[in-house]
């Protein structure tokens, strides 16, 4: 990974389609390299997994997306990079609850919970060259003082956990640099991150309701591999390791 602090430079919008997508054409014309992060005030079309839409209410939440470049990276090797900003985007949504009770976990592939509610959500977009990858832009969305969630959406944030709004720019500044922290330990080729990316394992040890190919699927829930793909013992006890594009979790 190259060298750079992250949240350097800060770039902030008023209003934007996309923070990924800002960044990832503010990257292809050479005008930011690794540890540049967008925020926006407004974000009108953010997406998450699977092609959702990421929903945020304007001055209120935190969309923002971070470049990142690498010295070497392997394509197959890069859940890893999702597993250090889920640390990250963990650690900050603990700290803010200061104290509380509610269980904090890391729902796979990359959204984060509090309780059975989901609080964050983590899109990575990666550029390869060959069997390597080049650059990545990370985009998080996070729920702070937002309160209208769109009906049927299991959602909540940091005011409605805490009873008390958060400074947009405290929270940003505490996600870098819990961000900081990951990386370097990723960098370091530290195992911390897989220990305890297991440990902070939404459901883990677990019984769980899958669809697998679309249909319906019971499974515990035991780890993921550095492919990204979760572990899981069927009911037969077979060990499988499945991939998001054929495992959904039906609920949380």
């Amino acid at each position: 990974m190259h060298e750079g602090r992250i949240g350097v430079p800060l770039i902030t919008l008023e209003r934007t389609e996309s923070t990924n997508k800002y960044a990832a054409e503010l990257l292809s014309q050479g005008k930011v390299a690794h540890g540049a992060v967008i925020v926006a005030h407004e974000q009108t079309a953010g997406r998450g997994q699977r092609g959702r839409i990421w929903h945020s209410q304007a001055g209120a939440d935190l969309a923002m997306s971070v470049v990142l470049g690498y010295k070497r990276l392997e394509a197959g090797a890069q859940f890893t990079l999702s597993k250090a900003v889920a640390l990250a985007v963990h650690d900050m949504v603990t700290g803010a609850l200061g104290g509380s009770a509610v269980e904090v976990r890391i729902k796979w592939p990359n959204d984060v919970l509090c309780g059975s509610r989901k609080i964050a959500g983590i899109l990575i977009a990666s550029e390869l060259m060959g069997s390597q990858v080049r650059n990545s832009i990370v985009g998080i969305g996070i729920n702070l003082n937002g309160t209208g969630f769109p009906e049927g959406l299991n959602a909540t944030g940091l005011r409605l956990e805490t009873g008390r709004d958060h400074d947009r720019m405290v929270v940003l500044g505490g996600l870098c640099e819990r961000l900081e922290h990951w990386l370097n330990r990723w960098q370091a080729g530290s195992d911390e991150i897989a220990v305890a990316y297991a440990d902070r394992l939404w459901a883990r040890g677990r019984w769980v309701a899958f669809e697998l190919d679309g249909v319906p699927f019971t499974a515990r829930l035991m780890d993921v591999d550095v492919a990204g793909r979760l572990l899981v013992e069927d009911e037969a006890g077979e060990v499988r390791a499945l991939g998001h594009d054929r495992l959904r979790l039906v609920r949380a």
